[in-house]
């Protein structure tokens, strides 16, 4: 039997400079769908891109860089990577620039990312791994659930 090498995360990618894990313990599914697919709702703030009817259960999409403070997705977007995430009874679509599969990590390689990050960012973090001059932002899924501005 071979023996885990750490706990499993979804490896997204928000931008060129940007990487994400988000436990896949709390990512329901993953999937490429058109931007056409997406029903535009007026009058909601900038980081909501509409709602996806998927396997007959609607959610909210949400682009998750410009969610974040970070970059947004490119306006003129054909197509949208989206990691929809579950907690209890909440769940939501967070779109990316793409999906880059499942990687493992060890608890111990978990870094605070207090200090290292903006201040309006670090609620939605569980915290950073440092790996080959790049750091990987890791997600808490249900801090953006339960995300006021999400309410």
């Amino acid at each position: 039997m071979q023996k885990k090498v750490g706990d499993p995360y979804l490896h997204l990618q928000i931008d060129h400079q940007t990487q994400i894990l988000l436990p896949t313990l709390t990512t329901k599914e993953v999937l490429i769908t058109d931007a056409n697919r997406l029903t535009i709702m007026p009058n909601m703030p900038p980081y909501f891109l509409g709602l996806l009817n998927q396997r007959s259960r609607i959610f909210w999409i949400i682009d998750l860089g410009k969610f974040l403070a970070l970059s947004p997705l490119k306006p003129d977007a054909q197509q949208y990577s989206i990691a929809i995430i579950r907690a209890g009874k909440k769940a939501i679509g967070l779109a990316v620039e793409k999906v880059l599969g499942v990687t493992r990590f060890p608890a111990e390689k978990i870094q605070s990312p207090i200090g290292a990050f903006k201040a309006s960012l670090i609620p939605y973090l569980k915290g950073c791994i440092t790996q080959e001059k790049q750091i990987l932002l890791i997600l808490d899924p249900e801090a953006i659930l339960n995300a006021p501005i999400l309410q």
